[in-house]
């Protein structure tokens, strides 16, 4: 036969299947949409949120740590003068820049409206004009540098731009400059100052100052790659034996009067500042950017440069660092994304498979017909396979392209195999299964539960097989650990699978022989719908490995992912709470800066407010040992060394019965506050009266100080008064300060109690209280625990992640129900069989639907609390090796270093197995 012939005779059989069961093809079709739209989806997600976590780590660190420096000293003395003074000036800066531009590396490139060339003196000036400020008496240090682009990167607030009326060479004596409005307010410089520079001839350069500018962009490269530039600073001198500072700032040059500097003793040193622009960078470009930058700074790429720069020149980058630090938090992601990925591969794979057996177990007798009638099974699967291309490739295709239309940035080819696999899967999948079930013809009618179809041997020995890989990898998974140690682990992501697939295997074999035993006691009861369904239900189909597979894996994969969801919620909800001790804290800008009295009485009054706690908190009190304390108090000396604990702690003043109710509503143990009562030698000294020399507080301190300081009353000396403390109790945490060493004393037995730090618990107006707090000044400052909270979900891949785990509960539980939804209905028609032949007996419709719900209940039942077995044992297997740090709050500067487990959610648990048995018990009544 022809081929056209053959497509003549073919195409009329495909639309005829089409026809007879659209709406069979219909739902296989959207079925394979969702799966490959998330099948595509994914990869392409995870690509979208590394390469948008790459960029903002790159856009949001400090320019001096981003940009792209090559520097070279001043030309040699070899050189002729005039060679050396022309390439510090603008055209040769600029036309090597260009070079270096074009000979950057892939993928790095850099934003050219933010590079910045120059010459700059490496040794600072110290300036001896009497009109500038000296805080401690230490004249400042100035830095001269002549940057070109001035005019395009900074507007003219006074004066006139510094320019040059001729050739600027190393014989000038005099030059113009310009400071910013930052520079010029610090160093009190205006308009017509002058600066001098010694010359190494034991002349001097006069720097005369002709404006005053201010940046156009304050925070970008140009101004920030070298933040003296911008803003003046006070630095601590390294020299001097006391704590003693100076102002340093920098003057900016006319662009072409670089070659000035050569006379002088400053060192003057030639630079080319590229900033990158992350632009066109991807997540996966971040291995070989790491790459490409080592070899710029100490590789192939320095040798490049300086065949353009100078053979002296020295490429310096803080780039290298940032795209580590983005490789560690990748890294670190990646194995808990995994698991969520392969579960979910995993489940959709069984549902699709359950699919394939639906429609070919609905099939069954036509094919049957076929065969019998002599259709070979070459004939029957190409068929098949052309019947089922038709709605699945258009489907899967539909899907991708969904995909990249919802996630629009992402590598094109991991999401085209993936939604490509899920259609072959799908096209081969169903004629494979369906004609292998007619290798050999079967009897019509032929049952096919426990009764007569049990498994075979070959079956008894496959599972048997998978039942011992799956117990020795979850072994090995045990006795090695789960830890990763950067990068994916297949037996670590496939954790799900294996917990399943073990309990799958066992239930599914278990789960017949107590329904069987608790059949024979209701058959002695009235009414045969309790024994029947029991009976019916105890001899389910043998085939039940596949969908009970389906439930469990789509369970655990639910319940893991929402672990994770929780404990992401969980780990940022403490660091807020940690880093604020209570929902409001009020502070001083300084630790000295004490609390009016008024705004106390006003922030307790606002509505919302439950509870004020006032404390008074005095860091790095120095602890003597206990062994010195007696002795002091004996009147001899000692010099202790060495005792438990640390050397210094925060003393902490509280009113014992508000810091109680803080301290419980924080989550802490319960506060011992009477030990703290101000009573007998820790009374209050009344006013004007000295306290005595022997006056002992209580105190409770943390593990270290109390191991250091003892059990007998200790000498302290504070701001807060000079006193003798004796440990009362121990507490592991204090809800006012964040160190682990610490001493709390009731604030009303201080000689200055007042309060310097004000803990609210409530939920108070934030506007409210922000006036009421700036109505008493602007020293004072307000932090609110909800704010701390909102600054952990700003990184674009802890975010990205975390919607890819809420996808992945969603999509679990979707994937359940589905699961339950296909086993129902594999089983339909049988049920539907049964319904008629015992309502020709007298079987009522309320009798049909207990029926069915009973006989459905114990495969639901079974799958809801195998689910629940199965998503806890998961979370307890991988909790050890899974820190979810990187995910919560890596990234945000002075969140807690501690590990964050995972925590088991009892919403991920129980609803979607709730869900399993709900929607059991909807569809045999609907179908009842």
């Amino acid at each position: 036969m022809s081929d056209d012939n053959r497509r003549a005779a073919e195409a009329p059989w495909i639309r005829t299947r089409l026809r007879t069961a659209p709406g069979a093809a219909v739902a296989l079709a959207v079925l394979v949409l969702v799966t490959a739209f998330l099948a595509a989806a994914f990869p392409r997600a995870v690509d979208a949120y590394e390469t948008k976590g790459l960029r903002h780590d790159i856009l949001t660190a400090d320019p001096n740590r981003s940009v792209v420096e090559v520097a070279r000293p001043q030309p040699g003395l070899e050189l002729p003068q005039g060679q050396r003074e022309a390439e510090m000036r603008g055209p040769q800066l600029t036309r090597v820049g260009g070079e270096l531009l074009k000979a950057l590396p892939a993928p790095l490139r850099a934003d050219t409206s933010s590079v910045a060339y120059g010459v700059r003196t490496t040794r600072p000036v110290v300036a001896t004009e009497p009109w500038l400020p000296r805080p401690d008496a230490a004249p400042p240090r100035l830095t001269y540098a002549a940057q070109l682009g001035l005019r395009e990167h900074a507007t003219l607030s006074s004066g006139a731009w510094p320019a040059t009326t001729g050739p600027v060479t190393s014989d000038s004596r005099a030059v113009e400059g310009a400071v910013t409005e930052e520079t010029a307010a610090e160093l009190k410089v205006k308009v017509g100052a002058t600066l001098a520079v010694p010359a190494a001839s034991g002349e001097t350069v006069t720097v005369r100052i002709t404006g005053i500018v201010a940046p156009r962009d304050p925070h970008g490269s140009y101004w920030s790659a070298d933040p003296l530039l911008r803003s003046p600073s006070l630095v601590p001198d390294p020299a001097s034996p006391f704590p003693t500072y100076f102002w340093a700032g920098t003057v900016l040059l006319a662009e072409d009067a670089a070659p000035v500097l050569l006379s002088t003793a400053t060192e003057p040193a030639l630079y080319w500042r590229l900033p990158p622009d992350p632009a066109a960078l991807t997540g996966p470009d971040g291995p070989r950017l790491a790459s490409v930058l080592a070899s710029l700074e100490s590789g192939p790429g320095l040798l490049k440069t300086r065949e353009i720069a100078g053979d002296t020149a020295m490429v310096r980058s803080g780039l290298g660092h940032i795209v580590a630090a983005n490789a560690r938090m990748r890294e670190a992601i990646s194995p808990v994304i995994a698991v969520a990925a392969l579960g979910i591969a995993s489940v959709a794979t069984v549902v699709l498979l359950m699919t394939g057996a639906l429609i070919g177990g609905r099939r069954r007798g036509e094919l049957a017909l076929l065969r019998s009638r002599g259709a070979s099974l070459r004939g029957i699967g190409g068929r098949l396979l052309a019947e089922t291309a038709v709605t699945v490739l258009p489907a899967a295709s539909l899907g991708l392209l969904l995909a990249v239309l919802v996630v629009g940035e992402g590598r094109w080819w991991p999401g085209t195999l993936a939604a490509t696999g899920t259609g072959l899967l799908v096209c081969l999948a169903l004629p494979l299964r369906t004609t292998l079930q007619h290798i050999r013809p079967t009897l019509h009618g032929a049952r096919e539960d426990m009764v007569s179809a049990r498994p075979s041997r070959r079956r008894t020995v496959a599972e048997l097989t998978l039942l011992v890989l799956a117990v020795g990898a979850v072994t090995a998974l045990l006795r090695r650990g789960t830890s990763t140690g950067g990068g994916t682990d297949l037996l670590v992501s496939g954790a799900p699978v294996l917990v399943a697939l073990i309990a799958a295997l066992v239930l599914v074999r278990l789960y017949p022989l107590p329904l069987r035993l608790a059949a024979r006691p209701v058959a002695r009861l009235r009414g045969a719908i309790g024994f029947l369904s029991l009976a019916r239900a105890g001899r389910a189909s043998a085939g039940g490995t596949l969908p009970l597979l389906a439930l469990l894996l789509a369970l655990a994969t639910a319940a893991f992912g929402g672990s994770v969801v929780a404990g992401i919620g969980d780990a940022r909800d403490d660091a807020a709470l940690k880093a604020v001790g209570a929902d409001a804290r009020i502070s001083g800008l300084s630790e000295r800066t004490t609390l009016p009295g008024p705004l106390v009485r006003t922030v307790k009054d606002l509505d919302g407010v439950e509870n004020v706690a006032p404390v008074r908190v005095e860091h790095s009190v120095a602890l003597p040992t206990a062994d010195v304390g007696r002795t002091d108090a004996a009147g001899a000396g000692a010099s202790g060394t060495g005792a438990a604990g640390a050397d210094s702690a925060a003393l902490v003043g509280v009113d014992p019965t508000t810091y109680a109710w803080l301290a419980h509503a924080t989550g802490l143990p319960e506060f011992p506050a009477a030990r703290l009562k101000a009573t007998g030698a820790a009374a209050p000294v009344p006013k004007g009266a000295e306290p005595g020399p022997g006056r002992v507080l209580p105190a409770i301190a943390s593990p270290s100080v109390a191991a250091r300081l003892g059990k007998e009353p200790v000498a302290v000396d504070t701001l807060s008064g000079d006193f003798k403390v004796r440990i009362v109790g121990v507490a592991s945490r204090a809800a006012a300060v964040s160190t682990a060493h610490f001493l709390i004393v009731n604030s009303a037995s201080l000689d200055h109690g007042e309060p310097t730090t004000l803990f609210l618990n409530g939920t108070p107006d934030p506007g409210k209280l922000h006036a009421a707090v700036g109505g008493s000044g602007k020293k004072y400052v307000v932090q609110l625990r909800s704010e701390e909270r909102e600054r952990y979900v700003n990184a674009p891949m802890q975010a990205g992640a975390e919607r890819i785990y809420l996808a992945a509960v969603v999509a679990g539980a979707g994937y359940a129900l589905l699961a339950v939804l296909l086993s129902l209905l594999q089983t339909a028609p049988e049920r539907r069989t049964l319904l008629a032949r015992l309502r020709t007996m007298g079987l009522t419709t309320g009798q049909g639907r207990r029926l069915l719900a009973f006989e459905a209940m114990p495969q639901a039942l079974l799958a809801a609390v195998g689910g629940l077995f199965t998503g806890w044992a998961t979370i307890v297997l991988l909790s050890p090796g899974v820190d979810l740090v990187a995910l919560a709050l890596a990234g945000v500067a002075g969140s807690a270093p501690d590990p964050v487990p995972l925590r088991t959610d009892l919403w991920s648990l129980g609803l979607p197995a709730a869900g399993v048995v709900a929607l059991a018990a909807a569809v045999a009544g609907v179908q009842a």
